[in-house]
């Protein structure tokens, strides 16, 4: 029997599997990923018959003709994610347990799943997905003091951090490596206090957010604030990090972060206010690239003559009363 583990190479990824082979180890599971955006991922695999496969935080919407290729094909597939989901394909091989609430996230969901058996990878998880209330919710059960949360905090933001790119080149490390970095730990708080690959992190982290936080909004409205950062390696990794930042610095607003592209159009992460996280995936999925969820979702390629219509619906969205 063939395995695969389909899942985004976010902090919500990788800790939503590693909980699940913590309990379930899977050693000769295919591991197929990507960078944060890299979502169709189960394209990959569609010629595949006759196997198990776990998906994990990538939109069903978004993988819908391969899915339905691979359940024709044979596959038994567990589908666990907190994305807009769309009509979910009727099939005795096919499990799903999607909640797209924007309280909660894969790691949460797979928590729940698992009784709480490994949740503080979960809390790792919520943090790194900006889900700082309910991660520290879920970190009260562990009874944990406030600088060992604020470890797995900076462990959630840092593996985040990491999986934005165009491309695995912009990144520090691969998301198959680095979840393979994890697999040796039970324990997140052992991760942060021995694993190598934090350092590294920590460091480009500190540099690219330096060189963020040098730039002002290009747009500031009842709305929202909108920022342009330079297509560089350094911009878009730090693209995910960064919108979140500012979502917590302005929680009643709303942001937008854009990134030009090689071919002139944009690549933009959208921000709902977290006092009302609702609105982002509908303005993204509004055009052809874009997607996400209720609280944050993105636009992979907004093309340049599209940026007044953004701009409108992004109004039109987060501040209606206008």
């Amino acid at each position: 029997m063939k395995y695969f583990d389909v899942f985004n190479g976010d902090a919500d990824g990788l800790c939503a599997l590693h909980q699940f082979r913590l309990a379930e180890p899977r050693p000769q599971a295919r591991l197929i990923t990507g960078v944060k955006r890299d979502i169709r991922l189960l394209q990959q695999i569609s010629g595949t018959h006759d196997a198990h496969i776990t998906v994990l935080d990538i939109s069903l919407d978004s993988n819908r003709d391969a899915l339905e290729l691979l359940l024709e094909s044979g596959c038994d597939i567990l589908y666990v994610d907190h994305h807009y989901a769309g009509e979910i394909p009727l099939s005795d091989k096919l499990t799903v347990h999607i909640d797209p609430s924007p309280d909660t996230c894969t790691s949460l969901i797979t928590d729940r799943l698992l009784g709480g058996e490994y949740r503080s990878w979960a809390v790792v998880g919520a943090f790194g997905d900006n889900l700082h209330t309910s991660a520290r919710q879920a970190a009260a059960s562990l009874s944990l003091a406030d600088p060992a949360v604020a470890k797995l905090q900076e462990l959630g933001e840092l593996l985040n951090y990491n999986g934005y790119g165009l491309s695995i080149t912009d990144l520090f490390f691969a998301p198959g490596d680095l979840y393979k970095s994890l697999m040796p730990y039970t324990d997140p708080l052992e991760y942060w206090e021995h694993s190598d690959v934090l350092s590294r992190l920590r460091e480009g982290y500190r540099h690219d957010m330096d060189s963020a936080l040098q730039y002002k909004p290009i747009r500031i409205t009842q709305a929202g604030r909108i920022y342009e950062l330079p297509p560089e390696p350094w911009a878009r990794r730090v693209s995910g990090v960064f919108s979140n930042l500012k979502a917590q610095e302005e929680p009643s607003l709303a942001h937008g972060l854009l990134i030009r592209n090689p071919d002139d159009s944009y690549r933009v992460n959208i921000r709902a206010p977290l006092h009302n996280k609702h609105g982002a995936d509908t303005i993204c999925r509004g055009f052809a690239t874009g997607g996400g969820r209720e609280a944050a979702a993105g636009i992979n390629s907004l093309p340049q003559d599209q940026m007044a219509l953004f701009f409108r619906k992004f109004e039109e969205i987060f501040n209606p009363g206008k």
